[in-house]
């Protein structure tokens, strides 16, 4: 079984010098989105608000249109299922972002997190637990967090 999920990551996630440029964001879109699916389950509800946010987010950070959104949720959810640790998902995001990046993905997981109007406790901490792992400074956590608080607050209002 763990050769079988090893396997898997090989031929679907791990980046490597002979990968063309566009097969490694592939990988990196799947890793991405992989990681966005994990949050959605965090709270062990699977809400609407939330899969149609990270649909949004995703086609909005990768310009994917229809039919490439819904390969790569399914993709996103396959992994999410046969994963064993983040460190697939997130050691690509490490390799493939910039910090800046990695600050937009941050907030993009605050984006998910914030779309059913409660972010239980165990999505914050999944949400802090991707921030250790890509690196991102506890202060940029911080002000990402409310940055899309804000940001929906005055939407709501």
């Amino acid at each position: 079984m763990i050769l079988a999920i090893k396997r898997f990551f090989e031929d679907n996630l791990q980046v490597n010098g002979n990968d063309s440029e566009q097969s490694t964001d592939h990988r990196i879109e799947l890793a991405t989105a992989a990681l966005l699916f994990e949050l959605v389950k965090a709270d062990l509800q699977i809400d609407q608000r939330e899969t149609d946010a990270l649909a949004a987010v995703l086609k909005q950070t990768f310009k994917l249109d229809g039919e490439e959104l819904a390969h790569v949720i399914a993709l996103a959810e396959e992994e999410s299922h046969q994963s064993t640790s983040l460190y697939e998902f997130t050691s690509l995001v490490n390799a493939g972002y910039s910090y800046e990046q990695r600050v937009k993905l941050l907030e993009n997981l605050w984006r998910v997190a914030f779309a059913d109007a409660s972010v239980d406790r165990y999505e914050e901490h999944l949400v802090r637990k991707i921030a250790d792992l890509i690196y991102v400074n506890h202060s940029d956590f911080i002000r990402s967090k409310l940055k899309v608080r804000d940001a929906l607050s005055t939407l709501l209002e």
